[in-house]
């Protein structure tokens, strides 16, 4: 019997739209809140009085705030301490940078707190929107739970999904997406963004595809099942 782990599913949507579409979005003070609310509000309260509110958590030391969202229950949101736009920066590629997508992992017992049970890890979701489909420009993911029908598409094509980025067999809700199978342990070594960057290099004219005719509509999903349910 194999050892039984966690294994993700990473996916970034490949689709394009035009560059018009949701660019208002990024305009005026309103796509600053996140950043204000990190930097002048949790990261300030933090440092002066120990206490991370309107944070759920503040680590100054490890670059990043978690954010209880207003949309949702259960949804949270993982959050840099210094400035970091979205899915476009080269920051994300930095090995300097945090792994954001494992700190929003370990993130993800808020969501069992506020439940008040725990919340099984194959229900829960990590997403990042794209420039053109994100209304706050500064870097956020959110931690929520995952659609039970997407849940089942993907269970259905897990045989279909290896180590390597191939794309998703017929799409998830009429869109096309790279997949690739992720262990645990390369999670905490890489995060997505660089095991994509490394392993298929054209694949960041897609995140930087930002010019005035073209935006990548770029979503990074991340969600999880148990080892011995693959095989």
């Amino acid at each position: 019997m194999k050892k039984a782990g966690l294994l993700f599913l990473v996916m970034i949507v490949i689709a394009v739209v035009a560059a018009g579409i949701g660019y208002w979005k990024l305009t005026g003070e309103e796509s600053d809140t996140l950043r204000k609310i990190v930097l002048e509000e949790c990261l300030p309260n933090q440092q002066q009085n120990q206490n991370p509110s309107p944070c759920a958590e503040v680590k100054p030391n490890a670059g990043y705030v978690v954010l209880k969202d207003l949309n949702g229950p259960l949804q949270y949101l993982l959050m840099p301490t210094y400035r970091i736009n979205g899915t476009e920066s080269p920051l994300l590629t930095d090995p300097s940078t945090p792994n954001f997508f494992w700190l929003a992992w370990q993130a993800r017992d808020f969501m069992s707190k506020k439940y008040g049970q725990s919340v099984p890890d194959r229900a829960v979701s990590l997403a990042i929107n794209s420039r053109t489909g994100r209304t706050q420009n500064h870097f956020h993911i959110h931690i929520s739970c995952i659609r039970p029908d997407v849940r089942e598409q993907l269970d259905k094509n897990l045989a279909n999904i290896s180590s390597r980025w191939l794309p998703l067999p017929g799409g998830l809700r009429g869109h096309e997406y790279l997949a690739r199978r992720v262990t645990e342990s390369e999670l905490v070594q890489r995060s997505p963004f660089m095991m994509l960057a490394e392993e298929v290099p054209e694949a960041r004219n897609i995140w930087e595809a930002t010019g005035w005719r073209w935006c990548g509509r770029v979503i990074i999903r991340l969600c999880c099942w148990r080892h011995n349910e693959i095989y």
